[in-house]
């Protein structure tokens, strides 16, 4: 039986979602500003990832986590002029909120996903779909909104929505599935890890990269991100292909931004990387298939890929912080051609 919610639960999710991707986006942008120190850029994701790890009970109330550290990154950044020499401080504040930002994303995401299944009627299709659209308007945000201050504010605003259904009490029979899940940890999957791996290392730095070697400004990281987030929106229509065949392209384009090619167009190549990017991912989840319902596969694939994210964030910022900034995009690039050698032969990739 459906119940009556505050709002359709694709909007409910692309709003949350916009409110996440705008947090996140303008977290690493102002940590970027704070530090150019490699290592300590790509602490963000790794910090985000770091919830994956732990046994947490899972509880669509963990949601007011990110709320609280939504909160704390408002903090920071009106402290950021008034404290501008105190970049321990700043920094201690900003990662502290990342973290309790990505723990209250594990312990609510599943729940609060089935509960708009269960209860609402929705399907994870309409779901996914109001994810990657709310992605591209938090990273479309990003871009058009700045200082800091008017980032966090608007991020805020979005997360609210799905706070109302969080705060709601379960009925009996979703009270139950989420009890018999609450401790128990899905699945770990080594070509999700792998992928995450890649991925990761790839947008640890993207920020630092934008900021220091293109001297770009926040409006051109913003765009980068919903130009990758446009390709995701787009990615269902992705032609089917094998399942290596992605990566390579990821890793041409990639290549081919870092060119002689005009501003604009090294920014609308991450179109087509995301759309690829979300084609693999819908291979893996399919493949995943055996492992249960639709918001179990892609937890899994999240799961899974923010542990390889973590391993790849990290030990590229220390290579980066050891050798140059300039050696990452050769990094990632090997990368996405070691995971096409690693793709079996056979199961083409659904998009």
């Amino acid at each position: 039986m459906s119940v009556r919610l505050p709002a359709p639960p694709m909007l409910l999710q692309g709003s949350s979602q916009a409110g996440v991707n705008l947090s996140l986006a303008a977290t690493a942008w102002m940590v970027s500003g704070i530090t150019s120190a490699p290592l300590l850029n790509t602490m963000l994701p790794a910090l985000g990832a770091l919830p994956f790890l732990l046994q947490l009970k899972r509880t669509p109330r963990g949601y007011g986590l990110q709320i609280l550290g939504v909160l704390l990154l408002l903090s920071v950044s009106l402290a950021l002029k008034p404290m501008g020499d105190q970049q321990t401080l700043l920094l201690l504040g900003s990662f502290s909120a990342v973290l309790l930002f990505g723990i209250g994303q594990e312990v609510s995401i599943l729940p609060l996903q089935r509960h708009l299944i269960v209860e609402a009627g929705s399907t994870m299709k309409r779901l996914r779909s109001g994810q990657e659209i709310g992605a591209l308007v938090g990273n479309l945000l990003a871009a058009l909104l700045f200082p800091a201050l008017l980032q966090f504010l608007p991020a805020l605003v979005l997360l609210l929505p799905l706070a109302i259904v969080a705060s709601r009490p379960a009925t009996r029979p979703i009270a139950a599935q989420e009890a018999s899940n609450a401790s128990n940890t899905p699945p770990w999957d080594r070509s999700c890890a792998l992928q995450g791996l890649v991925m990761g290392a790839l947008f640890a730095l993207l920020a630092l990269w934008v900021r220091d070697v293109d001297g770009g400004r926040c409006f051109d990281f913003g765009m980068v991100l919903a130009s990758y987030g446009l390709g995701r929106a787009l990615g269902r229509w992705t032609p089917r292909v094998h399942r290596s065949v992605p990566y390579l392209l990821i890793c041409a384009l990639l290549l081919l931004s870092q060119a002689t090619v005009p501003a604009w167009l090294a920014v609308l190549l991450f179109v087509p990387i995301g759309a690829l990017a979300a084609a693999s991912d819908a291979a893996l989840v399919e493949r995943l298939t055996p492992l249960g319902d639709e918001p179990l596969r892609w937890q899994v694939l999240v799961r899974s890929g923010a542990v390889g994210g973590l391993v790849g964030s990290i030990g590229l910022g220390l290579i980066c912080q050891v050798l140059s900034l300039s050696a990452a995009l050769p990094l990632v690039s090997a990368g996405f051609i070691a995971l096409a050698i690693t793709q079996p032969r056979t199961a083409p990739a659904q998009a």
